[in-house]
Order: structure tokens, then C-alpha cells, then sequence
């Protein structure tokens, strides 16, 4: 693992409909915190609001430089839940890039897995078609465009139904439970125990 020095790192598993940013004065919708109690921690990269999984945050401007930059090419592990099943070709075109309306993608990992184990419910639930299957995709990018996985799957015709970020180059969700965030140790680079900070009740 690589030395974070005195930076403090969080790992954050960001519900489905969690903001990542710590405030939405317009709106008013669930926000980091809502989660998180951390002074001068900031979000490296980012998350949809209609996605979940693996949010890192920091308070060293180079470490989130180096997370964030697509330039350091960090991989990115997704898991997305398709509408159909991709085949061979469908699969050979997301590993060898796909002409987006942004340009060209870079060349990506791209398999089909089981559902994960340890899934938790998405609450809501994701729409379910009774004659059309559902597949679960891992997809290893090191880019991060706007919304890019749900575009890539949509151009070799399988929309993204559901979407966790599962890995940040050497991190991972592992033993994180939705809107659980666990912070690294800067003295030896472990992990201290998954934190849980519970959102109070929003008046609707």
C-alpha cells in the first residue's frame, strides 16, 4: 500500500441518492454529510447521484490530485448491472474502445461476473422487465468521464440498471456496508474499524 504520510484517507460505500458533495442548499437531498463528521476533508473523484459504491476523501490536495486526475490513470473496478447479456462481441467492443460523443475510449477491462456476493438491496429497487434478463458486468477503467460506464453499456445496447464502484486502484468496498466509511491509519496505512454515522430524519 503506498505511504499516505500524516493524509488522512476515508473509504466511503455512498448509498444510491447520496450526494457527493456536503451540502445541497437548493434541494436539500442527502449529502457526504449527512454520513461523514470529518473537518477539511475533501471528495476525490466522484460518484452519480444515482450510483453507489466506493468514495475516497482526503484532506491532502495531492493525494486527491493523484486519486482524481485521469492523468495518473488510476483503475477504476465497476460492477453494473445490465439489461440483457452482453455476448463476445459486445464484450470484445467495450475492452477494445468505444466512440463516445466525447471521443474515444480507452481500452478497458470488461467481464461477465455472478451477482456480487454480500449485495445489499438498492432502496429503490431497480426496474425489473419480466421477459428481459438481467447481467452483472466488471468493468476496469483508468478514465473518468461523466456518467462513462452508463454510456458505454448503453452503446453495445445493454443500459446500466444498477452501478457500484467496487475499487480505487489498491482500495476496495471490502467490509463496508452502504453509507459505512472506515479511515485509513496515516501511521501505518490500516484500516481502522468501519465508522457508521446515521442521517437524521429529513422532513418531506
Amino acid at each position: 500500500m503506498h505511504c499516505i504520510g500524516m493524509a488522512r484517507l476515508i473509504l466511503f460505500n455512498k448509498p444510491y441518492g447520496v450526494l457527493s458533495q456536503f451540502t445541497d442548499r437548493e434541494r436539500g437531498r442527502p449529502t457526504l454529510a449527512d454520513y461523514i463528521d470529518v473537518p477539511e476533508i475533501r471528495v476525490a473523484g466522484r460518484r452519480d447521484f444515482d450510483s453507489e459504491g466506493l468514495l475516497l476523501l482526503t484532506d491532502d490536495g495531492q493525494l486527491q490530485a493523484r486519486i482524481a486526475d485521469p492523468r495518473h490513470k488510476m483503475a477504476k473496478v465497476y460492477r453494473a448491472q445490465v439489461e440483457g447479456v452482453p455476448d463476445q462481441e459486445a464484450l470484445a467492443r467495450l475492452r477494445g474502445g468505444l466512440v463516445l460523443n466525447d471521443g474515444p475510449t480507452r481500452p478497458a477491462g470488461a467481464r461477465l461476473i455472478d451477482e456480487p456476493r454480500g449485495l445489499w438491496p438498492r432502496d429503490p429497487p431497480i426496474r425489473f422487465r419480466a421477459r428481459i434478463p438481467t447481467q452483472w458486468l466488471e468493468l476496469t477503467l483508468k478514465e473518468g468521464r461523466n456518467r462513462q460506464v452508463r454510456r458505454m453499456t448503453a452503446a453495445v445496447g445493454h443500459p446500466t440498471l444498477r452501478l457500484i464502484r467496487h475499487a480505487i486502484g489498491e482500495w476496495t468496498l471490502d467490509g463496508l456496508e452502504p453509507g459505512q466509511w472506515r479511515e485509513l491509519s496515516a501511521a501505518a496505512g490500516g484500516p481502522d474499524r468501519p465508522r457508521r454515522r446515521f442521517p437524521a430524519p429529513r422532513k418531506l
